[in-house]
């Protein structure tokens, strides 16, 4: 193992029907099933989508960092 490490940072959209912490969760979930060593996220916009004068998805624009695999 290295002493020092590199990051990469990805921003991604995740959604939900229910919540923004839900939003949070989805997209983090699906985001690790393709990059590895993901250590943080940082929330940069929280959005939403109306169905009906109502809440229709939650939105949570993310960024994303992971350390890269050989630092």
């Amino acid at each position: 193992m290295s002493d020092h490490h590199v990051y990469k940072k990805v921003e991604i959209v995740g959604s939900s029907r229910t919540s923004i912490e839900e939003a949070i969760n989805n997209g983090l979930e699906e985001c690790s099933k393709s990059i590895k060593n993901i250590e943080w996220f940082e929330v940069i916009e929280t959005r939403g989508h109306v169905e009906g004068g109502k809440v229709g998805h939650y939105q949570v624009v993310m960024k994303v960092g992971f350390r890269i695999q050989s630092s």
